[in-house]
């Protein structure tokens, strides 16, 4: 009644159709939205037609409401599997709602992320959406621009759950995903100029979307770090970032203020390691892979020629494995997982595994960081109270014996410095001997 009213009024344009729903039908809706959370009712709903009525309502309503309603209807139904492998399996109902993610509407944007997202997390279903998606670029530049232009962040928070599954799903979609952003975008072009083309788009999009979430929500911030994290784990994701215009600076100078300004900080309880463990491991393994990189970039220079941008990063670093060890966990003691490595993951809890993750990364990360530093760099540091006798000693702790090279060739730079904390390092740490 509401997407076909009568007739009676022959000179009615499209745009006068009705666009809100009246209080009481929107109330006998939602009471369905409500109930079909329950899988009788969802059964019930799929028995009597209910996602072709939907089909027939995306293609004529005019009235947002109504449509983010069914939407929302469908994707409660999708929680229960039959009824998600029914609806996966229609093409047309799959390519209607693939074109919910070009709506203008928010609230419709979100049911429909949130429907995909269902989907995608159950495994009967999971590669019929992906390659779906992998057919409709549309999705690509519709995902791109809610990231880089909603301020919505609920909505950011599940687009942003969508993209990590998918690429977490399908390496050769991230792939593509990657490159889509050198190429000219699927569909009529008004100006066929070099400079109209993006270059890389997909990483300025997750980066404006990270920072709409960081403040009001850390879940999101994790969700969006994962899919930089996950980016870096092809060659292409990580030129992708580095080779932006840029140089990679965007990138580094966010990731570096996250651990720098505003996780685990010096006035934190050592606990809020636990709490942050996720997103510390993504982040730090975007910087490592970003350090290890080209040494041409633009961050790089920049971190070469400030030692301010330098040091408070390295004493963060030395920071987390301090509140690590404060944590008491065994999973992160040396002799604990030389345990692990001979008796398998199995032993360890999920929250352990995700520590000793997050420790390997920050060990690997601050070992390079060690062998890159000069004597001024080391005075900067000293002066700064980021490098004294505790912290050294915490970082030679947790970077002994795997990363020796590392410590020593620090040691020998630190003796220039400070030959009196070098010696005293030395006598806590006998096997380390630095040249005269």
């Amino acid at each position: 009644q509401v997407i076909s009213p009568e007739k009676t009024e022959p000179a009615v344009s499209p745009e006068e159709i009705q666009t809100e729903l009246d209080e009481e039908m929107e109330n006998d809706i939602c009471k369905v939205w409500d109930m079909s959370m329950d899988e009788d009712v969802a059964s019930f709903l799929q028995e009597f037609n209910a996602p072709d009525i939907f089909m027939g309502v995306f293609a004529k309503s005019k009235c947002p409401r109504l449509t983010e309603i069914c939407v929302g209807i469908l994707g409660n139904m999708a929680c229960f599997q039959d009824i998600c492998m029914s609806i996966s399996k229609d093409e047309n109902l799959g390519q209607v709602l693939l074109q919910r993610l070009c709506d203008s509407d928010s609230p419709t944007l979100l049911e429909t992320s949130r429907l995909l997202l269902t989907c995608l997390s159950q495994p009967e279903v999971a590669n019929v959406w992906v390659e779906r998606i992998r057919e409709n670029p549309s999705v690509y530049d519709c995902v791109c621009f809610i990231m880089s232009s909603s301020t919505n962040v609920e909505l950011l928070v599940k687009v942003g759950e969508v993209v990590d599954k998918l690429f977490d799903l399908d390496e050769e979609l991230m792939l593509n995903w990657i490159k889509n952003g050198t190429c000219r975008s699927v569909g009529p072009s008004v100006d066929d100029s070099p400079e109209e083309l993006p270059d890389f788009k997909i990483v300025p999009c997750i980066l404006e979307a990270a920072k709409q979430v960081r403040s009001d929500n850390p879940e999101g911030l994790d969700v969006y770090m994962h899919i930089l994290q996950l980016l870096t784990t092809v060659d292409e994701g990580i030129q992708a970032i580095v080779q932006a215009p840029d140089g990679g600076k965007e990138t580094w100078s966010l990731l570096y203020d996250l651990v720098c300004h505003e996780l685990c900080q010096p006035d934190d309880p050592p606990i809020i390691v636990q709490e942050q463990k996720t997103v510390l491991a993504s982040i730090l393994s975007v910087l490592s892979a970003m350090f290890a990189s080209q040494t041409d970039q633009e961050y790089t220079k920049m971190r070469k020629s400030k030692s301010c941008f330098y040091m408070p990063l390295i004493g963060s670093l030395i920071r987390i494995l301090q509140y690590m060890e404060g944590c008491g966990k065994k999973s992160v003691d040396n002799s604990k997982e030389s345990e692990q490595q001979e008796t398998g993951r199995a032993d360890l809890s999920e929250e352990d595994f995700h520590l000793k993750i997050l420790k390997d990364i920050c060990c690997e990360l601050l070992s390079n960081m060690l062998q890159e530093l000069t004597k001024e760099n080391t005075l900067e540091g000293l002066h700064q109270g980021h490098l004294n006798e505790q912290t050294c000693s915490c970082a030679f702790q947790n970077l002994l014996p795997l990363y020796f090279a590392s410590v020593e060739s620090f040691l020998e730079v630190l003796r220039e410095a400070d030959h009196t904390l070098a010696d005293n390092l030395e006598k806590r740490f006998p096997n380390l001997k630095v040249q005269a």
